[in-house]
């Protein structure tokens, strides 16, 4: 640039600057004017840079920052302050986040401070996990009976024993007086129910599989007593319940049934399938909308149950038993266990439900697969539990094993991931808590 040029320059750039500062004279008047007239907590238009913008539009544009953002935000002025302090923005921040997700944005009346203690609490977990420090709490069970089964939600644990009773505790509030679930059985037979086979719960209802075929519903916000009874001709065998919706499944014989309410609240069967051999292992799809969607396990065969359609199967290998079953929203996880002349090795398949065909064969352990744990573990990733007692992490990319622990003594009878720990539990009763990043034990609880 010559001489000529930039002395143009600089003073086309001070004729804008003074006609920019005489705006602002002429608009600081009318500004302050408004301000006095409006209260103080009211705003119309937002200063954003070089314009005004109305206030909708703004909460609108920080939607879309997060926790930290927001902060540097109400660091520019008092009008950014109030937008990054709005009880919308915040409401909408513990709901991501997953706190309080039953809640309406009218009860409490400063989410900001919801949201930082909930995270101060989650922090504060994190830590006692990690400095392996806490508590173990036995929850009291019924004498003279023998727990037949028992199944948690969100701090919600159901239990099932011998006598047929079924009792609830709720761990959040730390009130261990667990109330019974009442059945329908007449009360001039004590101790003649029924053993309890399964038990499942979630954030509303509770579910009772009884020995004699029997299917009690309990809905935990309105009473002890069933809303809905239902009755097979044989033993249940698998019992599947929705942790999204109020969708039960259930399998008795070669009979699959799906109940489901309707918008009076009164239960039906939405589906009913007939399949070829005892179903073992029952899971329901999570996410299906309108039409819910079950996959079951019959010695080797799987089958994919959708209501609007008829049993289908999904995969079959003779003399390949299904060992373990897993269910996403996209995929389906189950060990098989190879028998036969040519022995491969026993693997755990992954198949997609969209697809309906195989995406990964992992594994080839010398030892049965016992669980999988598909749906609570991050993206890409899978934990399987396996009678050579070791816990293993699958890398669903490259179909390979991320990690593997030597978790227990006997075999690996439950295991469950999250996105930094791993919770395992054995045959010889102990529980173990990994942080699976750093390949570290961090809690043993031994029953």
């Amino acid at each position: 640039m010559d001489d000529h040029s930039l002395e143009e320059f600089r003073r086309r750039w001070q004729e804008e600057l003074a006609q920019a500062q005489a705006l602002r004279k002429r608009r600081r008047p009318e500004a302050a004017e408004r301000r006095a007239r409006r209260p103080e907590n009211e705003m119309d238009d937002v200063p954003f840079f070089d314009i005004q913008l109305p206030y909708e539009l703004a909460i609108n544009i920080f939607q879309y920052l997060d926790r930290k953002e927001l902060g540097r935000c109400a660091q520019v002025s008092k009008t950014w302050k109030v937008i990054a302090e709005d009880e919308v923005l915040w409401y909408r921040l513990c709901q991501q986040e997953g706190h309080l997700p039953e809640s309406s944005i009218s009860d409490y009346s400063c989410w900001k401070l919801i949201f930082q203690e909930c995270r101060a609490k989650e922090h504060m977990l994190r830590t006692n996990w990690k400095n392996r420090k806490g508590a173990v709490s036995e929850l009291e069970h019924i004498p003279d009976a023998v727990l037949c089964d028992v199944h948690s939600h969100d701090g919600v644990v159901i239990a099932g024993y011998t006598s047929g009773d079924v009792r609830v505790w709720d761990t959040r509030t730390w009130d261990y007086v667990a109330p019974f679930l009442e059945s329908e059985y007449e009360e001039d037979e004590p101790g003649m129910q029924p053993y309890v086979s399964f038990v499942r719960i979630n954030s509303s209802l509770a579910v009772a599989a009884y020995e004699d075929g029997f299917l009690n519903i309990w809905d935990l916000r309105t009473g002890k007593y069933p809303i809905h009874r239902f009755e097979h001709d044989a033993r249940i065998q698998a019992v599947a319940l929705s942790q999204e919706d109020a969708t039960v499944a259930t399998a008795s014989a070669f009979d699959v049934v799906m109940l489901y309410p309707n918008e009076e609240g009164y239960w039906h069967i939405a589906a009913e399938f007939e399949v070829q051999k005892l179903v073992d292992y029952l899971e329901i799809v999570p996410d299906t909308g309108r039409y819910p969607v079950a996959v079951a396990t019959a010695g080797d065969l799987v089958y994919l149950l959708k209501a609007e359609d008829s049993a289908r199967t999904l995969h079959y290998v003779y003399g390949q038993p299904v060992t373990c079953l897993d269910v996403s929203a996209n995929q389906v996880a189950f060990g098989v266990k190879s028998l036969g002349w040519v022995y491969e090795g026993n693997k755990i398949l992954v198949y997609s439900l969209e697809a309906e065909r195989c995406l990964s064969k992992l594994g080839n352990a010398l030892g049965d697969f016992t669980c999988v744990n598909l749906r609570d573990s991050p993206p890409n990733l899978m934990v399987s539990g396996n009678m050579d007692r070791r816990v293993r992490i699958h890398d669903l990319r490259t179909d390979k094993i991320a990690l593997s622990l030597s978790a227990h003594q006997l075999g690996v009878s439950a295991v469950q991931m999250d996105d930094w720990k791993i919770v395992s539990g054995g045959e010889e009763g102990l529980v173990s808590v990994w942080d699976y990043r750093m390949n570290q034990k961090l809690w043993e609880v031994h029953s």
